[in-house]
Parts: structure tokens; sequence; C-alpha cells
């Protein structure tokens, strides 16, 4: 048996996708937002802040100016690496055995998380995930320069062809509003997985919605029986 695909390469976003960084996220959160005298969130309104880049969700969920969102964005960083940004975070179940069995079947493979970079390799590096992707895009450390979501799937794209993969026929893997978004600005279709930091409606513009990983094994790759 053979396994192949539709699709000539495969963008995935990290947090709510991939990794559960969720408790190391909130109590970072809850000490930054403390000292700047905001009051933290709880675990439910994560979704508010899991997915966006952090410059922005600290002045649309914090209601703080850019110049503040950008200074705790920074304090935020200190703490996260202080704190470690593998502390905590563990990979969503059967996600590890796809990403796996996708390189496994040459189908190239690469992040396209507004999470930033330096924070994606550590990641992907500490779950044993790296060796299968041929790049890991993430955003700039200050989250402003290279941050929205789009960008980062047109960098993904770009170093994958530079790497000498075939870009035609990409799909996005995502968790919020802003992966199909981002998707849309540049053709590339999204699959949305229903098991992250979201709320129903974000799946809007997507072209599927999966709430397994075996739904999205289904959507990803084809086992030919060899006769």
């Amino acid at each position: 048996m053979t396994t192949r695909s539709r699709w000539t390469c495969i963008l995935w976003d990290v947090d709510g996708t991939i990794v559960d960084a969720s408790e190391g996220i909130l109590r970072r959160l809850t000490v930054t937002l403390e000292h700047f005298g905001r009051r933290a969130p709880t675990r439910a309104e994560l979704v508010h802040w899991i997915g966006p880049p952090m410059f922005e969700s600290f002045q649309v969920s914090a209601g703080m100016t850019p110049e503040e969102a950008a200074e705790a964005v920074a304090y935020y960083r200190v703490h996260g690496k202080a704190d470690g940004y593998t502390t905590g975070a563990k990979l969503f179940p059967g996600i590890e055995e796809l990403i796996h069995e996708i390189a496994a079947a040459g189908i190239a493979q690469a992040t396209a998380s507004s999470k930033p970079e330096i924070q994606v390799v550590a990641l992907m590096e500490h779950f044993g995930l790296a060796p299968s992707l041929t790049t890991m895009a993430g955003a700039s450390p200050d989250e402003k320069t290279l941050s929205a979501k789009a960008d980062i799937v047109a960098e993904a794209l770009r170093r994958l062809r530079v790497a000498g993969v075939d870009t035609d026929q990409p799909v996005l893997i995502g968790d919020r509003h802003h992966d199909v978004e981002g998707g849309a600005q540049h053709g590339v279709p999204v699959i949305f997985v229903r098991w992250g930091f979201s709320w129903p409606h974000e799946a809007d513009g997507a072209m599927a919605a999966v709430n397994s990983v075996d739904e999205l094994r289904d959507l990803l790759l084809i086992n030919d029986t060899d006769n």
C-alpha cells in the first residue's frame, strides 16, 4: 500500500492545532496583566488570546494602547523565556503520528504560526517534529515586523519554494478565523480543526472542518492498495 496526497505541501498553525500550550500561556498572561494593572483572564477567556499575535491581543482584549501593548509583549516574552517555551506544553492526541506519517509519504510540511518563530522551533524540536518539517515559519520576535497570518503563510510558502517544494496545491491546517482569512489572501484552502481554542463560527470560509485527527487524516492522505 502506498500513501499519497492531493496536496503538494501542508502548512500547520501551531497553538491550538498541533500544541496545547494553554497552561503556560495562562500563567504568563496572569503575571503580565497583573503587572500592568489589568485583570487576568480566566481559562475560558483564553479563546480571545490564543491564535492572534499577542501585540494585537493586548490591545483588543486588555484595552492597551499600541505603546503599552509593545511593552506588555516584551514583559510577557521575558517571562516566557525564563519559564521555558515548552513548559506545560503538550501535543494534541494523534497529531505527532499524523505529521510523521505525512513526512514518511514524502509530502512537504511547514509551520505557519503567529507564535514567535524562536518558540515554534523550540516546540517542534522538543516534541521531535522538526525533522518532519521542511521549514518552520513563525512571527518575528517583536510580533509586529512579521505577525499577520497572511504574511506568515506567504513566508512559509516562499521558504518551501526555495527548498524546491511544489507549492501549487497547498493547504493550511488551523483553528482560528485568522487562519481562514490568512490562507484566503493567498488562495490557500484551510482545514479547520475544532479541538483548539475557537468559536464555532470561526470555521466559516474554511474548505472543511474536522473534529478529530482521524477526520483530518482522511482529508490529507490517500492510501492506494497495490495490485
